[in-house]
């Protein structure tokens, strides 16, 4: 599973919007140019995230956006949901009892995709954009995901 540039574009204008905001209303235009997003593409996901909350905006000179509440106060999971991005492993439809094969049944490893997403979304519930503008990621030190274990397995 990849999460699209939607939900990680929206994370990381919303990590840049509440590591520059201080009180005063943030541009997208420089949201965009620090993030190297397309100007565009933010103003639809902007739509999204004031739509549900979690920013608001002003207009006029000195116009922008601030977040609608603290950043301790908005999860992760919040945002990516927000701007429609699926948290899902499966092929098939949320919150369908339908599988994705042709017959409707469920594939042999539904459950397990199915566990996985729940657990992606638990885990993207537990920190908030505070965490992340502070740096304070579950998981993200060194050595706490190895990336060469294939090797060690490989060779057993």
């Amino acid at each position: 599973m990849k999460l699209s540039t939607k939900g990680r574009y929206a994370v990381m204008a919303m990590a840049d919007l509440g590591t520059n905001s201080s009180g005063s209303p943030v541009s997208l235009a420089d949201i965009a140019e620090r993030q190297e997003i397309s100007l565009s593409y933010l103003e639809q996901l902007f739509g999204k995230l004031r739509k549900a909350g979690i920013v608001k905006s002003v207009r006029g000179p000195g116009g922008g956006y601030l977040m609608a509440r603290e950043n301790g106060r908005i999860r992760i999971s919040d945002i990516v949901l927000a701007v429609d991005e699926p948290l899902t492993a499966t092929r098939c439809s949320n919150n369908s009892s339908e599988g994705c094969r042709s017959d409707k049944s469920r594939c042999l490893t539904h459950d397990l995709w199915q566990a996985l997403s729940h657990q992606i979304y638990l885990y993207l519930n537990s920190i908030t954009l505070e965490d992340v503008c502070e740096g304070n990621i579950p998981g993200s030190r060194p050595g706490v995901f190895p990336e060469d274990d294939s090797a060690t397995f490989a060779a057993e």
